[in-house]
């Protein structure tokens, strides 16, 4: 066997080996945690929660049971970043539009003029299915509250725009309540790696990825 063969195999076995690596590639679990005294490990967790989705219907973490699902903060009278995350967070939901195991959701930080009303006829202009992406409003302090448990912001901010400061995250949360993945909202090539978290994050839940 003469060189060029010999190197011509190394190289298929190399590339072989690199493909098998990003195949099987699994997300981590973000946030801090903790060994238990019987030694297994406990990861942060989105807590229980209580909301109303914009048909007035009641939104759990029932609601998301088995499933996996991408979160942001909002309003809807946002004069600053809402705008740019709202259309890659649909970006986001188009790619999946067909994929059952994902939902989308999407907390309004000023429930108090962010109505069901308001949010509903908000999903109607999106033009979509407001089973797999709800629009949630309930007690602001409870709102506020849920936002760090996702790693992001959400205060009253009188000198911010529109009255608020807020992150422009898209969290990738797994079936498990756990934190998998997040990105930059407002930045369209943040959200393509994101996309792709996603895609490795179904792959897992399918069964399809060894952990």
């Amino acid at each position: 066997m003469n060189f060029t063969n010999i190197f011509l195999i190394l190289f298929l076995l190399s590339l072989s080996l690199s493909c098998n690596k990003v195949e099987s590639e699994v997300l981590p679990i973000l946030g801090n945690k903790e060994t238990l005294e019987d030694g297994t490990i406990k990861y942060h967790t989105i807590p229980s929660f209580s909301f109303i989705d914009q048909d007035s219907l009641p939104f759990t973490e029932k609601s998301v049971e088995n499933k996996i699902y991408v979160v942001d903060f909002f309003f809807i009278s946002c004069p600053s970043i809402c705008p740019m995350v709202s259309r890659q967070m649909l970006r986001v939901y188009e790619q999946y539009l067909k994929e059952d195991k994902l939902m989308f959701v999407s907390f309004s930080i000023d429930p108090k003029r962010d109505t069901v009303e308001r949010l509903a006829n908000y999903a109607r202009n999106l033009g979509v299915n407001t089973e797999k992406w709800k629009f949630v409003t309930g007690k602001k302090e409870a709102i506020f509250d849920i936002a760090k448990d996702y790693f992001s912001i959400a205060i009253e901010n009188e000198e911010a725009p529109g009255g608020f400061d807020h992150s422009g995250r898209l969290i990738l949360i797994d079936d498990k309540n756990h934190i998998r993945s997040f990105c930059d909202g407002t930045d369209p090539l943040s959200v393509d790696g994101f996309i792709l978290d996603i895609q490795k994050l179904l792959k897992e839940t399918k069964g399809e990825i060894k952990k």
